[in-house]
């Protein structure tokens, strides 16, 4: 369903303070029309009746993580976005981040203000803290990380916890993470464990386990309906094993086998690969948790693949990479790999996507589906549902 409310109003877009949401003002249903027909021209071999409704959360009070710059000046600190001059541009009150961060910004300022901690200055490159970021679980818990370069910020903001969590009651974890380089990345390698250690994700009938340095979707109510769409494809094809490629914490695999388990449809077989080692013990945690039978292994997803023996593939396979896609070798090898019946592909990026399908001719497009995780910018999510042709023929255009 397109959404067709009031059209969202931004003071800071209007004042030219944030250009972030670069489509705020065109009307919400019309940016998710523009949405469906990109993937419609770059999916064109999903026939008409593949093609599902685009799935939207609403166009405010969606995004689950706020990763705000620290600019201003010690003892009155800006928390929003790096500015043209490269200095912090103060976003509090952005209508996007869900209720509970945009509640919390304001004590975490009052916090930071207290620290006597002076802001990184990007042009000067000194300074101490670089970022917060901000988790909001569904139940409106925090999580809390911020960036410094030093142990001096480091031993502030731990002395100071008891402080913290006064203002911001709702903080379940709390750590910092040390990116003492010059460097335009969000976080350093090293975390330091405050309160707690995973942000509880409820999503229905699971519960993933988020660390600090895990990928989760930004749009908590589009990903539970992303995960409910590849439940159902998977409950439509029946595997008895599946892969999940790029699991990280679980979501696919645990919802899927979750779903496929308790159907009576006999034991399913269900293994994710992730690179992450911790994402890897929260899905481990997780699946336990749920009583869900599957297996998580850290690893190299692609090259997971290429070793597996052929006796040893699964029936379903869904890949949810990064923006550059899967790429030609695990493209290549689901093309070969003719065990493998049916593939779900969730992709952040329609072209990246596009690319990779034409390197698997013999896995035929059969449904298709936008996910507006994104609103206000030209990303989207689309996932798809690929059946393998059992005759090899291409299904593409031109094949």
């Amino acid at each position: 369903m397109v959404p067709e409310g009031k059209p969202l109003r931004c003071g800071y877009f209007e004042a030219g303070a944030c250009r972030s949401c670069t489509l705020i003002e065109t009307p919400y249903a019309e940016q998710l029309r523009a949405k469906e027909r990109r993937c419609r021209e770059l999916l064109a071999a999903v026939p008409d009746a593949g093609w599902l409704p685009a799935f939207s959360g609403g166009d405010r009070d969606f995004r689950n993580k706020a990763k705000l710059v620290v600019g201003g000046r010690a003892g009155d600190v800006a928390l929003g976005i790096l500015g043209p001059d490269g200095r912090g541009v103060d976003l509090r009150r952005c209508a996007i981040q869900e209720p509970a961060i945009r509640a919390a910004i304001p004590d975490l300022a009052t916090f930071l203000n207290a620290t006597g901690l002076p802001p990184y200055d990007v042009p000067a490159r000194r300074g101490e803290l670089k970022f917060v970021h901000v988790t909001a679980a569904p139940g409106g818990a925090l999580m809390l990380r911020f960036v410094v370069r030093t142990e001096e910020g480091l031993g502030r903001i731990r002395a100071r916890v008891a402080r913290l969590r006064e203002l911001v009651p709702r903080a379940a974890v709390i750590s910092v993470n040390l990116l003492p380089e010059h460097k335009a990345v969000l976080e350093g390698e090293r975390e330091e464990m405050l309160l707690g250690s995973s942000l509880t994700m409820g999503m229905g009938d699971v519960s993933l386990h988020l660390r600090p340095q895990s990928f989760f979707q930004t749009n908590t109510a589009v990903a539970r309906e992303l995960y409910a769409q590849a439940a159902a494809w998977a409950a439509e094809c029946r595997p008895a094993s599946l892969w999940d490629l790029y699991c990280g914490v679980g979501g696919f695999a645990l919802r899927l086998a979750g779903a496929l388990q308790g159907s009576g449809a006999g034991p399913v077989e269900v293994l994710g690969v992730e690179l992450s080692a911790a994402a890897v013990r929260s899905a481990r945690r997780s699946a336990e948790e749920a009583g869900i039978a599957a297996t998580f292994e850290a690893g190299d997803a692609t090259a997971f693949a290429l070793d597996a023996a052929p006796e040893d593939l699964p029936e379903l396979v869904v890949v949810n990479p990064p923006r550059r896609g899967i790429g030609p070798e695990l493209a290549g090898w689901l093309e070969e790999a003719g065990g493998v019946r049916h593939v779900i592909y969730s992709s952040c990026n329609p072209e990246s996507l596009a690319r990779d399908l034409e390197a698997m001719p013999s896995l035929r497009l059969r449904q298709a589906r936008v996910f507006d995780m994104f609103p206000h910018t030209g990303h989207l999510e689309v996932a798809v549902l690929l059946e393998r042709d059992p005759s090899g023929a291409s299904t593409r255009p031109g094949g």
